[in-house]
């Protein structure tokens, strides 16, 4: 279960744009990496085929200005093996595989007309009558054996010449391209360098992605902080006056749907007064009914309009005191509310908004369930409201739908008619617009629990 756990959450972080750019930059920086080792390593081996072909040149020129000015003389030592590391060349061999750049180079040194040859050999063909021991000094006994070359040219007599080289064997270092360690510590720096470079670009958008989140639940949350590169802070800047055209947007229509809910007053309250001299009693009481109800749809109008625009500071309150004060304001009232239990925290929160979301909850408890009891309590750094009656119930498949606009419970239930049926719709989105949510549940031993939860 752990390791499948784990798959999730590494299948889900490459999912990402942050892991994404994490496994690009990791597998291009190794690669390149890797690259510019394998350039590297073929520099070396140019670097040290060139000082091999140096060793080799400088040789033969020394021995060519020797021989320019003792011919005799210096054959003679070559033949004794009196001059280190310079031999008279066996006769007798073919140099079927010379070395073009090595030959370049005694070109340069001796002119086009030396017509050089120059060949690497095994040291058995250059000394075949010369016995190993001979050539072993005290601590080089299992030393490898020197390299060895032929070189032939025409000197500037016209006579040809020809000598064996040898130098003590340069052994070239491994490539240590493909070593373990040096891969590991490759694709580890690479990673780490990647995972940074992924959170610094990742960090604007996830800094937006909230922004958005607050959007959807408030119409009024904070701007977003304009910093960072040029694009992101054109992209954060347009975020927001995105949401300030939103937020004006609403407001016009709160201020139209308030203007047209001034206009009705005047002539609702003329309807009234005239509905009053009605002289069949039967029918003046039901045509006041629907002017109260008419009144009543107007008034929790322009309430839910208003829940959508709350234009409020935030502020710290004290939940325990705010949920205690509020049930003894009802119990003033005659309402049979009560405050159960507290959480001992306190919240982040718009204070009227949360005042008024509390109240529906509480309203609709009373009407809907003869009581109220009020709760909080903390868990995983979020803080829940509870308001709990113990009425009938909704049933499961129609709680969703209770915070739909007009939806009202089945006539069977008390009250269930009753009201306008945006009561819930009203509490919502109070709750949106200081980042909290509202949902219900029945309670197992009977009644409704209308939650509000938020950050604690």
């Amino acid at each position: 279960m752990i390791l499948l756990h784990w798959i999730g959450r590494v299948r889900s972080f490459f999912g990402t744009m942050a892991g994404q750019i994490f496994l690009i930059l990791t597998l291009g920086m190794s690669v390149a990496a890797i690259l510019a080792l394998l350039v590297a390593e073929q520099a070396r081996h140019h670097d040290f085929e060139r000082v091999r072909r140096q060793r080799v040149v400088a040789s033969a020129v020394d021995i060519a200005a020797r021989l320019r000015h003792d011919p005799a003389g210096v054959e003679a030592m070559m033949a004794d093996h009196n001059i280190i590391g310079a031999y008279p060349a066996p006769e007798g061999v073919a140099l079927s595989d010379t070395d073009s750049d090595l030959e370049k180079s005694l070109a340069d040194r001796f002119g086009p007309q030396s017509q050089p040859e120059a060949a690497q050999l095994p040291v058995g063909l250059c000394f075949p009558d010369h016995k190993e021991e001979k050539d072993r000094a005290a601590g080089l006994i299992g030393a490898p054996r020197p390299d060895c070359w032929i070189v032939r040219f025409t000197d500037a007599g016209g006579q040809r010449r020809a000598m064996a080289l040898t130098f003590p064997r340069i052994v070239k270092p491994g490539s240590t391209i493909f070593n373990p360690i040096y891969l590991i510590v490759i694709i580890a720096a690479s990673a780490g360098l990647a995972i940074l470079v992924a959170r610094f670009v990742s960090k604007p958008l996830r800094r937006l992605e909230r922004a958005a989140e607050a959007f959807s639940l408030s119409l009024d949350p904070e701007d977003v902080p304009e910093a960072g590169p040029e694009e992101v802070r054109a992209a954060l800047s347009t975020f927001n006056l995105m949401q300030r055209r939103a937020r004006a947007g609403f407001a016009e229509r709160t201020q139209l749907l308030a203007a047209i809910s001034h206009d009705l007053q005047t002539p609702l309250t003329r309807l009234r007064l005239r509905l009053e001299l009605v002289d069949n009693v039967e029918l003046r009481d039901r045509l006041l009914a629907d002017h109260q109800a008419m009144q009543t749809l107007v008034r929790e109008g322009l309430d839910l309009a208003s829940s959508t625009e709350a234009r409020e500071e935030w502020s710290v309150l004290d939940i325990d005191s705010l949920l205690a004060s509020m049930a003894e304001d009802a119990q003033d009232l005659g309402q049979p509310v009560r405050f159960v239990s507290g959480c001992g925290g306190t919240v982040r929160v718009k204070p009227n908004a949360l005042t008024r979301c509390i109240g529906n909850l509480v309203d609709n408890a009373v009407k809907y369930g003869g009581c109220a009891e009020i709760a909080c309590e903390q868990a995983a750094g979020r803080l829940m409201i509870h308001v709990r009656d113990h009425g009938p119930g909704i049933p499961a498949d129609q709680i969703d739908q209770m915070f739909e606009p007009f939806t009202r419970g089945p006539s069977s239930q008390p009250g269930g008619r009753n009201g306008t049926g945006i009561g819930l719709t009203i509490a919502r989105s109070l709750a949106m617009s200081f980042e909290a949510s509202v949902r219900l549940r029945n309670a197992e031993e009977g009644g409704l629990i209308a939650t509000i939860e938020m950050k604690g």
